[in-house]
């Protein structure tokens, strides 16, 4: 298939849109933006509006700069996480045949207030910076494991060797799945944010096949509870009721597809750009402590999540006359890259400080594992650093990358003197 050939058909514009909110951009197969997401991005915060309707994946509105992001982060009452209405998709479940197999909702990232806080606060704890922190000795452990695995080798790929087995098997034994089911799991996840999927019903049937791989384990939880988040989940409650199979899988299929996925790309990334900057990596070395800051900047600068919302009303955004039901993107890496908010946005600054970025979204739904993240992204980059010699991209095997909700790293390929 040719890079043209990839991008998806152009849908007729609306109406209501005008000439100068229009621009052609499709986030899952743009040619350059595949090639290069992040250059892709900064020429796009340079010559597209900052609020744009696009007529690839069945047309929806690209949202690029940090203040039009920011508040339609916060604004839920415009801008829904609901794509499918909640008093809709109850009445539309409740009218489904008896014996249907439950159909799994990503709570509570698919929920608005005040039912997303129903969901939310329950588990807040398990990711609260205390609960991570008692984690970092079994990262750093395993950190450490996989990069000395590599280090006399003089070259690997990053993201098959490090960046995926981290963070997934830290995350797979926070949850309590088996980490055997690795391969499996993580196909399920590529499958699911491999589309943008207009139709609800595909996005409905993958998180059904996501639940049904959790299945067995979650069950066996609710008879034999363990030390991991799954136990946890059968003994918290929601709005004053004990929790239900049903509400263990909406829970698991969110946590299962964030957390399996993300920060592994966020290695990429920073991992990246620490390969083609041998001095950073040496100033790094040099003063350690500096790592943490290295990491904001790192993700501020190739920020990688794209949130969908519905338009939840007709309005006026950001100047752009919007409509009830359409699609809007929150292209956060456009708005961590908006020199009206970050000077030189395009140049890292491992001391950069003031604004912080909007790497993992604003409002009600920022990053519920923000703090997990970082403690990950740390220890990947002290112990990488530490246990490699100054490390480069190969010149013989460019990087591969994906678009859509997470702008992936598909392949990282590094060398280093032995």
């Amino acid at each position: 298939m040719t890079e043209a050939s990839a991008v998806s058909a152009a849908v007729p514009t609306p109406d209501h849109v005008p000439e100068s909110a229009f621009y052609d951009f499709d986030m899952f197969h743009d040619p350059a933006y595949v090639k290069d997401p992040h250059k892709r991005i900064i020429d796009m915060v340079e010559n597209a509006p900052p609020v744009f309707w696009t007529p690839r994946n069945g047309g929806h509105w690209m949202i690029m700069s940090h203040a039009a992001n920011f508040e339609a982060a916060r604004d839920t009452d415009a801008f829904s996480s609901e794509m499918i209405p909640y008093e809709q998709m109850e009445a539309m479940l409740a009218a489904m045949p008896p014996g249907t197999p439950h159909i799994p909702r990503a709570y509570p990232i698919n929920l608005d207030p005040p039912n997303h806080a129903k969901y939310r606060q329950p588990v807040q704890g398990v990711f609260s910076p205390k609960a991570i922190n008692a984690l970092r000795d079994s990262i750093r452990a395993l950190a450490r494991e996989l990069v000395a695995e590599i280090a006399d080798r003089g070259e690997c790929e990053f993201m098959s060797a490090v960046a995926e087995p981290l963070p997934v098997r830290v995350f797979l034994k926070l949850l309590g799945l088996p980490l055997e089911k690795f391969a499996e799991y993580r196909a399920l996840v590529k499958a699911h944010l491999s589309e943008i999927a207009p139709d609800p019903s595909s996005a409905m049937k993958r998180l059904q096949q996501v639940a049904a791989a959790m299945r067995e384990t979650v069950l066996e939880r609710r008879d034999d509870p363990r030390d991991d988040i799954i136990s946890l989940l059968w003994t918290v409650e929601i709005d004053g009721r004990p929790t239900v199979l049903e509400d263990i899988e909406n829970y698991g299929v969110l946590m299962f597809i964030a957390g399996l996925d993300t920060v592994m790309q966020g290695m990429g990334h920073g991992v990246r750009h620490l390969a083609e900057n041998p001095e950073l990596q040496a100033q790094l070395r040099a003063n350690p402590e500096l790592v943490a800051d290295a990491t904001e900047e790192l993700l501020r600068r190739y920020t990688f999540t794209v949130p969908p919302r519905r338009v939840a009303r007709d309005m006026v955004f950001q100047g752009v006359q919007m409509k009830e039901g359409e699609r809007a993107m929150l292209f956060l890496p456009a708005a961590d890259l908006d020199s009206k908010e970050y000077p030189e946005p395009d140049h890292f600054d491992v001391k950069r400080g003031g604004k912080p970025h909007i790497a993992f979204n604003a409002g009600p739904h920022r990053c519920l594992g923000s703090h997990l993240a970082r403690v990950e992204l740390n220890i990947l980059y002290e112990e990488l650093l530490a246990g490699l010699p100054s490390f480069s991209l190969n010149p013989q095997r460019a990087p591969k990358f994906h678009g859509g909700h997470v702008i992936g790293v598909e392949e990282l390929h590094l060398v280093w003197e032995k």
